[in-house]
C-alpha cells in the first residue's frame, strides 16, 4: 500500500501534500492524533524544502510518497535543491527569548525540532539526485 504525489515547490501547494499524506495515514490505520502529527511534519518538511533547499518558490518540484512497511507509516519527501542535513540543526533552546523580545519566541528554526518530536524516526540522505527526507510513524 502506498502512493506518490508531485507538487511544485510553492507554499500554496503544501496543503495538498499534507492532505495527501494525512489520507494515506488514515487509510493505514493511524489514529487521529498520529494523522495530525504526520500532517504537521509534512508541512514543516515541505516548507523547509521551499525555504532552504530551493530558497524560493517555483524553483523546483517536491515529490511526496507514502507507504506502509509492516507496522510503520513511511513518508519520503524528495527535492532537487541544495543539500540540507537536518542532523546539523541544533536542538533549539525554546525557553530563550532573543533580542529582548517581549516574551515571544523566535519565529522559525523549529521545523526540524518539530519533525523529530512528532515522528518516531527522521532520516536524511543527499546525493547527486537531491535531498531525501524519510519520516516514520509507528502504527499502533
Amino acid at each position: 500500500m502506498g502512493d506518490t504525489l508531485i507538487i511544485p515547490g510553492r507554499y500554496d501547494r503544501i496543503q495538498q501534500a499534507c492532505q495527501f499524506v494525512a489520507a494515506g495515514a488514515a487509510q493505514a490505520g493511524l489514529d487521529d492524533t498520529a494523522v495530525f502529527h504526520v500532517e504537521l511534519a509534512c508541512d514543516e518538511a515541505c516548507t523547509n524544502v521551499i525555504e532552504h533547499a530551493y530558497a524560493a518558490e517555483d524553483a523546483g518540484e517536491i515529490r511526496v510518497s507514502w507507504e506502509v512497511q509492516a507496522n510503520r507509516f513511511v513518508i519520503t519527501i524528495h527535492d532537487n535543491g541544495r543539500a540540507f542535513d537536518p542532523d546539523e540543526v541544533p536542538v533549539p533552546a525554546t525557553d530563550e527569548v532573543p533580542n529582548g523580545a517581549s516574551g515571544f519566541p523566535r519565529v522559525g528554526g523549529l521545523g526540524v525540532h518539530f519533525m523529530r518530536k512528532l515522528m518516531d524516526e527522521v532520516r536524511y540522505k543527499f546525493d547527486d539526485g537531491g535531498n531525501t527526507l524519510v519520516l516514520v510513524k509507528v502504527i499502533e
